[in-house]
């Protein structure tokens, strides 16, 4: 009776090991089915060009105003809006009636002039009349060259009319008769973020695009860099000069301006390895080391065809997933795979 007891004892002990091997053996398959597949990558750092991209708007290199000095009727305009026109060359004739009376007025107090300097030379007069000649002779200099100058208006710069405010026979009313702009060259303005102040000096070069010319590029250069950083945006003005020599570009055309701060050494990941955070601008990627991920977040630079710079959040050699993303939390331990 005693054997049989054993028995069924040493029986039911192994039973019951065989039992809770076999479920440690059944739960640790379920933990191991419940970690997550993932593909992971090794990023590397490369000398990435640093490129900004800004919009403008296309300025005149000069814009003149042609206006007299005194009110006069115009006699007669002798350009039209989109000319060009050559520096001194004659825009304006205005009303000429009373230039003949200040010439032969002119002429006359020459005459007198001439004549005192003689006798101040020999003593037979002052110095007081001879500078009181002299002065009366200058004040009439001064208005006959000023009348002859509002007389005849020229360009004072090589440019193109791009506005007419009168016509014919008006009186001159405070308005410019005519405006004209140097187009060749043209300037542009652009902002740039002050961590970029540095890196931007004069005679940087600047990929400049117009939509009126679709993917065709212009090359232009930074030709002023503002001294000084706007403390509310925490940026600086900069000047573009575009060449347009052959005059292509015009005033208030939109474009964008592409600047190339040099190169930097930056980490680069695939692209399916960032993920954008919904309900935010944030981004993150995963890593992975010893089984589990970790949750970076991460600040993007350029896309290089399918690949992003990153300016921070991943060091180099970092191992990233690349695929398996969607199941992921951080701190979780994953599976590998090929």
């Amino acid at each position: 009776m005693k054997k049989n007891l054993t028995f069924i004892a040493i029986a039911a002990a192994m039973l019951v090991s065989c039992g809770s091997s076999d479920k440690s053996a059944e739960q640790a398959a379920t933990v191991q089915a419940t970690k997550p597949n993932v593909k992971i990558a090794t990023v590397t750092t490369e000398a990435v060009e640093q490129l900004e991209e800004f919009t403008t708007t296309v300025e005149a290199e000069v814009k003149n105003n042609i206006i007299p000095n005194s009110p006069l009727r115009i006699e007669r305009i002798l350009v039209e809006v989109g000319d060009y026109v050559r520096k001194g060359q004659k825009l304006v004739q205005l009303d000429a009636s009373n230039l003949d009376q200040l010439k032969l007025q002119y002429e006359n107090q020459l005459v007198d002039f001439k004549r005192v300097e003689e006798l101040y030379k020999v003593g037979g007069t002052s110095k007081a009349e001879y500078d009181n000649a002299k002065t009366q002779i200058e004040v009439s200099k001064r208005q006959l060259d000023n009348r002859l100058e509002n007389t005849v208006l020229v360009s004072p710069i090589n440019g193109v009319v791009s506005a007419r405010n009168y016509d014919n026979g008006d009186m001159y009313g405070g308005t410019p008769i005519l405006v004209v702009e140097q187009i060749s060259p043209v300037k542009m303005k652009i902002n740039i973020s002050e961590s970029r102040y540095a890196q931007t000096n004069r005679g940087l070069d600047v990929k400049l695009n117009f939509a009126t010319y679709g993917e065709q590029d212009f090359d232009g250069k930074i030709s002023i860099v503002y001294p000084t950083i706007d403390p509310a945006t925490h940026t600086f003005p900069v000047e573009i000069t575009l060449a347009n020599s052959d005059m292509k570009v015009r005033p208030g055309m939109y474009g964008k301006a592409t600047v190339n701060f040099g190169t930097t050494e930056h980490v680069v990941v695939p692209d399916a390895a960032v993920i954008k955070q919904t309900g935010s601008g944030d981004y993150y990627v995963y890593t992975y080391d010893n089984g589990k991920v970790t949750h970076n977040k991460v600040q993007l630079g350029r896309r290089l065809d399918n690949r992003y710079e990153l300016i921070s959040g991943i060091e180099p050699g970092s191992k990233v997933v690349v695929a398996g993303q969607n199941a992921l939390s951080n701190g979780m331990e994953v599976e590998v795979i090929k």
